[in-house]
């Protein structure tokens, strides 16, 4: 029995033994401190999600060069072809305007649309048999309705009877050459009809275009230019209509078509100012003539018409003002009579220039507003073309109206 208790302690003691010398082995196996996880465990945060315009790798810190620093290729690139020069604007081409000597007569079909109310009514009427009264209250009302006016009317009526009476029977055209001698003595003035472009000074002429708006005043202005451009005067167009959009634009344009300098300004600006900036470049450059293109004027406005006077004055201290051109619609009647008496009071009324004197118009009123005003009619325009501004022969004038 002692002996069985003897070999359980012995074996016993050799279990514990061998297993410390197990233990102690394994202690010499661990990993070395640095080694060892910390306790604390280290979470890592997972790539981003990557965003639009972004890599989809996480980014990371890296040294980065500038274009300077990196090395290019040193092959030559290959060279540009040249570039091709733009072509320049090309000038203007500059017209040759119509000779003015008997323009009136070569547009005399365009003149005789309005004789019917007056040249032809008063042939029919005189060529009737019997002219009792009320034949000749026809003529007067003719006369009348043609804008001869009140008193013109009564004075050609007075003079018909007499030379009717005297001369008895009366044949087609014995009628003719009297109505045609009567109409020239009514239209008749002693004034020139010539538009001055000379002065006999050392400054070229002067001229200022004035109107109300509608009449056609700055067409009319380039349509002279053409006029005096085709009797051989160099021209300077002054474009003083800074109130009107594009009127210096339209101004500019007549002007470069015959090679005539516009002096212009801001639109809005003084007028008085580019008038006056217009007749120094005409004297600088020894221009024949200094056409002024103004603002249109209502008549009815007082401030208007007072800085129209103002622009006279302005011209007048570099140059004396030659002509002063009002430019009236003789489609207007007697309305035009009562403009041109406004801007006769302002300023100093030289000539009228009647524009639209074909189609509908009548030719009377060249009688009324010579009348009205004491001033000859100048020019008159009778279409759309820019040579359809004539000068004013009155025979030619006649002989349209009554026809042949």
């Amino acid at each position: 029995m002692e002996i069985v208790i003897l070999a359980v302690v012995i074996a016993v003691v050799l279990v514990g033994a061998v297993s410390g010398l197990v233990i102690g082995g394994r202690r010499k196996k661990q990993l070395p401190p640095a080694e060892r996880p910390s306790a604390t465990p280290t979470i890592t945060t997972p790539p981003a999600e990557p965003r639009v315009g972004d890599e989809a790798e996480t980014p990371r810190d890296e040294s980065r060069r500038t274009i300077e620093e990196v090395d290019l290729p040193t092959a030559e690139a290959p060279a540009a072809p040249p570039a091709e020069a733009e072509p320049a604007p090309a000038a203007p081409e500059v017209e040759v305007p119509e000779p003015t000597e008997g323009r009136l007569v070569r547009l005399r079909a365009r003149l005789a649309r309005s004789q019917n109310a007056l040249g032809k009514g008063l042939l029919t009427l005189l060529s009737r048999e019997h002219l009792d009264e009320d034949t000749w209250e026809e003529i007067e009302d003719t006369l009348l309705t043609a804008d001869v006016g009140v008193a013109p009317t009564q004075e050609l009526v007075e003079r018909l009877r007499e030379r009717v009476r005297v001369l008895g029977t009366r044949t087609p055209q014995e009628l003719r050459t009297l109505l045609r001698e009567e109409l020239l003595k009514l239209i008749a003035t002693d004034a020139p009809r010539a538009v001055k472009t000379v002065n006999g000074l050392e400054t070229p002429a002067v001229v200022m275009v004035v109107g109300v708006n509608g009449t056609g005043k700055t067409t009319t202005t380039g349509k002279l230019a053409r006029v005096l451009v085709a009797d051989g005067k160099s021209v300077v167009l002054g474009a003083a209509d800074t109130f009107r959009a594009a009127a210096a634009d339209q101004l500019q344009t007549w002007g470069e078509r015959v090679g005539a300098r516009t002096v212009r300004g801001p639109e809005g600006g003084d007028p008085a100012s580019i008038a006056f900036d217009a007749v120094k470049e005409g004297i600088a450059e020894h221009a024949d003539v200094v056409l002024i293109d103004t603002a249109g004027r209502l008549h009815t406005k007082a401030g208007l018409m007072d800085e129209l006077g103002k622009v006279k004055r302005v011209v007048e201290k570099q140059a004396p003002l030659d002509e002063v051109l009002l430019v009236l619609d003789a489609t207007t009647g007697q309305n035009g009579l009562v403009q041109a008496r406004v801007f006769a009071e302002v300023v100093n009324i030289t000539g009228i220039v009647l524009t639209k004197l074909d189609g509908t118009a009548k030719g009377g009123i060249v009688v009324a507003v010579q009348r009205e005003l004491g001033v000859p009619v100048k020019l008159i325009g009778l279409g759309e073309g820019p040579d359809d501004l004539a000068p004013f022969d009155p025979e030619a004038f006649v002989d349209a109206l009554i026809g042949d």
